[in-house]
């Protein structure tokens, strides 16, 4: 009796499955792209080519403003994430054996895991608990604590593939610990800690949730502004700053696993 053999991975309807996935997932956002440069008010009604959408859109004050918002919370809560992630990451990856190293971990990593509105309700409850005023610093707060997690994830990937013996050679050559963390591993962690940076910006500039419960007057954002013009209808001006940020978002995750990749590369 006769047995079908199948290469490893390759199982029938698969690719098609996998296909019909990827199409049903990027669909929306192709469709997005197109009607963008669509001449008409109405986004669902295709009437010609245009880039006047995407002239007003970048003339528009109140886009520009939210904007910067946006660039300003994510720059900061970039460095500061990325700052805090570094040490913590220094501390969990090179004081493997000091008690309460695996709790430790398990905290930092518990916003990935924690539903976002959970997290949005309790920093929330906490500012109105210790009545801190909502705006740009109350954003700025709350993405620097979510976006921690993200940026420590490739930090500590990086710090655990790199070869101690460099650190302990330069202590042997008289380098104190200042000198050797300046010039050996702050050189050689420089690649997991700008991709940790560069997810961490991204995570920040998109998040919705957690900048919809914290945000107050004057520190509207560009995803609090989509918002706002999807509730008044959908407009190619919608469709332009969507794929902007869409367009920004890609560029960072491909810079992302650029990074990634190539620190993987040097550790092996």
């Amino acid at each position: 009796m006769s047995k079908k053999q199948y290469i490893v991975g390759d199982y029938p309807g698969l690719k098609i499955w996998t296909w019909v996935f990827f199409i049903y997932l990027y669909a929306p956002m192709v469709v997005l792209v197109f009607y963008s440069f669509n001449v008409s008010r109405r986004a669902q009604i295709w009437r010609g080519f245009s880039l006047d959408w995407y002239v007003k859109a970048f003339t528009n004050d109140d886009i520009q403003s939210a904007a910067i918002n946006s660039l300003i919370v994510a720059v900061i809560a970039t460095v500061i994430a990325t700052t805090i992630a570094t040490l913590t990451a220094l501390v969990l990856a090179r004081g493997r054996n000091f008690r309460g190293s695996s709790a430790a971990l398990g905290i930092v990593s518990l916003p990935l895991v924690v539903p976002e509105i959970a997290t949005a309700v309790a920093t929330l409850s906490f500012f109105a608990v210790i009545g801190f005023e909502l705006g740009l610093m109350s954003i700025i707060i709350a993405h620097t604590v979510f976006c921690i997690p993200f940026a420590f994830l490739p930090i500590r990937a990086r710090l655990e593939g790199m070869d101690e013996t460099l650190e302990q050679a330069a202590g042997d050559l008289y380098a104190n610990d200042w000198q050797t963390f300046r010039y050996v591993t702050l050189p050689l962690l420089m690649p997991g800690a700008v991709a940790g940076a560069m997810l961490s910006f991204i995570i920040s500039i998109d998040d919705f949730i957690i900048t919809l419960m914290v945000a107050g007057a004057g520190s509207t954002t560009l995803p609090l502004y989509i918002y706002g013009m999807i509730r008044q209808g959908i407009t190619p001006e919608v469709n332009v700053i969507s794929t902007v940020m869409l367009v920004l978002s890609i560029l960072f995750i491909t810079a992302y696993w650029y990074a990634t990749r190539g620190s993987e590369r040097e550790a092996a």
